[in-house]
């Protein structure tokens, strides 16, 4: 069974930056999509970004050029570099794998972690 750990969440305050890691095991990494998503308390499960094997990535709007997600194939990382970071990115944060195609869609996605906690404070 694929195996998703995150880390890198914290405390950090509005304007900061956080780096997302999330360790893939148990799967041939370079066949995923990889993808983050968020949920923040009371809301539903929202996409990020995903990136293909092919490393091209796509990003939510609300945090397109102040996000990057990246892939590390030979370590089967990925990544989520947070730059000015705001209140309203305050969530839970997941990372999500998927064979093949990278997808927006939270349903689309059959392996999660355990997600990592982000504060941004104002």
């Amino acid at each position: 069974q694929v195996q998703l750990v995150e880390s890198g969440g914290g405390l950090v305050q509005a304007g900061g930056s956080l780096r997302l890691s999330c360790a893939a095991s148990r799967l041939t990494f370079s066949d995923y999509a990889m993808a983050w998503f968020r949920q923040a308390p009371g809301n539903q499960r929202e996409f990020v970004a995903a990136i293909n094997k092919f490393g091209v990535s796509s990003y939510a709007k609300s945090v397109k050029e102040r996000f990057t997600i990246s892939r590390d194939n030979a370590k089967s990382t990925a990544f989520l570099q947070m730059n000015i970071l705001k209140p309203e990115d305050t969530a839970a944060y997941y990372c999500a794998a998927r064979l093949m195609l990278a997808s927006t869609s939270r349903a689309d996605y059959n392996n999660w972690g355990q997600g990592t906690q982000v504060t941004v404070s104002s």
